[in-house]
């Protein structure tokens, strides 16, 4: 009887898992992760051999929580040769001005990076949900000092169920965006992240692949050094 049981939860696992499609590649020959403390130890070496040329790497979350695994596997992945970034994970209950603070406090701003990414969700944030008015103007209030700080525009990532609350109130960014069961319907887009149940050498246990729209020049032209000159875009807003 265990062995049944057994048996159909593997079916059922195999039936309902998302499976990697995965995007063509021709298409999109640029791949990527993205980490967190989530992944455990990343042997970084080992992923960069298995055609991984970029990861986003998670490094704060509100205003004050630094991710513990960051530094190392920025020091690390950079190490291995990959293109890196760093992501801040958007909560609802602390000033746009404080987590700022707290991303820049983390992140070298002297070191070269792929854009810095904003993660907006409903999934692990505070209960309350700002208006479209709230979240817009705390979002400005943390974009200005980060694009200021790294001499770049920032990338949105937001998810399919908090995306038609806030888009088209938020202040106007490249887009990260998640479809896992199909190619994204939108195509103003710099990664796409096609699979959350991935596997990737060197990582144990599930992990995030991405694509990036656009082949290596793409790449190198996301990662070039910030120009000396500040960064002075006019932030706009719908």
């Amino acid at each position: 009887m265990v062995l049944v049981f057994l048996g159909l939860a593997l079916w059922a696992d195999s039936i309902f898992r998302p499976r990697a499609f995965p995007p063509d590649r021709a298409e999109f020959p640029i791949r990527g992760v993205d980490v967190s403390h989530h992944q455990g130890k990343i042997d970084w070496q080992r992923v960069a051999a298995d055609d991984v040329a970029f990861a986003i790497i998670k490094a704060t979350e509100g205003g004050d929580y630094v991710d513990d695994t960051f530094a190392e596997n920025l020091r690390e992945a950079r190490a291995a040769g990959l293109a890196v970034g760093a992501y801040h994970f958007f909560t609802f209950c602390r000033p746009g001005a404080d987590q700022a603070k707290n991303f820049i406090s983390t992140v070298p701003p002297a070191e070269q990076l792929l854009p810095p990414v904003v993660d907006i969700e409903f999934h692990g944030n505070c209960p309350r949900r700002p208006s479209p008015a709230e979240l817009s103007a705390e979002l400005l209030a943390f974009l200005g000092p980060v694009e200021a700080a790294y001499g770049k525009p920032a990338i949105i990532y937001i998810t399919d169920e908090a995306a038609p609350i806030y888009t088209a109130h938020m202040a106007v960014r490249q887009r990260w965006l998640r479809s896992i069961a199909l190619p994204p319907k939108e195509d103003d887009w710099v990664y796409w992240q096609y699979l959350d149940k991935g596997r990737v050498d060197g990582i144990a246990g599930d992990v995030d692949l991405n694509v990036l729209k656009g082949g290596p020049a793409r790449l190198t032209e996301l990662f070039a050094p910030a120009p000396e000159s500040s960064f002075s875009e006019t932030l706009r807003s719908p």
